[in-house]
């Protein structure tokens, strides 16, 4: 089925950016002074925010329509899981976005730091929900 297909497409690239994001550019920031630290998670974040929230949505909606042409519960349990990231990133990740990026970068110190190191905790549950989505949809697609 075509449209389960490109449902779990846009999982797996949501999911990619995700893991990228825990295993390759945290590890790197992190290796930065604090104030390039901030400087470079404001600079990234608004820009994968975008992809990611556009991933996401599109892969929901994907999954949905495999659903309501095949009857098959797990698309709209990987739709669910992929739709989860939405909600997740504005009620519980959203509050740290919004203090680092209202922070001046010449302004950021040790409690910046944590407070990234935070935020790349919480990112976790984005790599987990994009993963289990993926999953479920590659389960549904055989």
């Amino acid at each position: 089925m075509l449209i389960g297909q490109l449902a779990l497409i846009a999982a797996a690239a949501f999911t990619g950016a995700a893991i990228y994001v825990t295993v390759a550019e945290q590890p790197a920031r992190l290796a930065l002074d604090d104030e390039a630290l901030l400087t470079q998670w404001r600079s990234s974040y608004p820009r994968a925010s975008v992809m990611q929230a556009s991933l996401a949505a599109v892969s929901a909606l994907l999954g949905m329509a495999a659903y309501w042409s095949s009857g098959d519960w797990r698309w709209l349990a990987g739709a669910v899981l992929i739709f989860a990231n939405l909600p997740f990133t504005i009620l519980v990740i959203l509050p740290t976005n919004k203090r680092l990026q209202a922070l001046p970068p010449a302004a950021a110190d040790g409690g910046t730091r944590r407070a990234i190191e935070t935020w790349a905790r919480l990112h976790l549950a984005r790599d987990a929900l994009g993963l289990s989505a993926t999953a479920i949809y590659l389960w549904a697609g055989h």
